[in-house]
């Protein structure tokens, strides 16, 4: 779920006041349902600017559903996708600069070994909701072999009905992983 994007603190401040309350008020909420509901949450981002009244509630909610062992939704809060892939190369650089690896030992599990989504499978479905026909810098490297589904419906309007519609017409692709379509898994 993308909440909160590294470039909405570009928005005027009065925008930004507005979705940071409404974001404050909606997290109580949220750790009550989720650990009912055996939800694992998970926030991705940068921990920086993150309002000093808002990341305690955010460390709780992830502290309190951490043993959740049921689905696990991911947050994107002050997250940005190519802030993301800085981040890792900066750690992976690190560890090379440290001794730790060599530049031969860096591939593609490197990279996901160090990113926000570490340890966890890519998306399998995209939602954009608006029938926005882009990412918005959203998880660029864990989406490139997820399926997109745009619905000309912004996010509140947004039913169960319109979410299993979305699944049904995902279960009738055909994913080839980049194989070619007459090939066989």
């Amino acid at each position: 779920m993308y909440a909160f994007s590294t470039e909405n603190w570009k928005r005027s401040k009065a925008e930004v006041s507005a979705l940071m309350f409404i974001l404050k008020a909606n997290l109580d909420a949220m750790l009550r349902r989720m650990d009912t509901e055996n939800i694992k949450i998970r926030v991705i981002g940068e921990k920086e600017n993150i309002p000093e009244d808002i990341k305690p509630r955010i460390d709780k909610l992830v502290e309190k559903t951490k043993n959740n062992t049921g689905l696990t939704l991911n947050i994107a809060f002050n997250y940005g996708g190519r802030a993301e892939l800085v981040h890792a190369t900066k750690q992976i650089t690190e560890k090379v600069k440290n001794g730790e690896m060599s530049l031969e030992e860096i591939n593609e599990q490197t990279i996901s070994q160090n990113i926000y989504t570490a340890g966890q499978p890519d998306p399998d479905l995209m939602i954009r909701t608006s029938n926005e026909l882009r990412t918005s810098n959203f998880l660029p490297w864990q989406l490139t072999y997820t399926e997109f589904y745009f619905p000309d419906k912004h996010w509140p309007e947004f039913t169960n009905e319109d979410l299993l519609e979305a699944i049904k017409i995902y279960q009738g692709r055909n994913r080839r992983f980049g194989g070619r379509p007459d090939e066989k898994k």
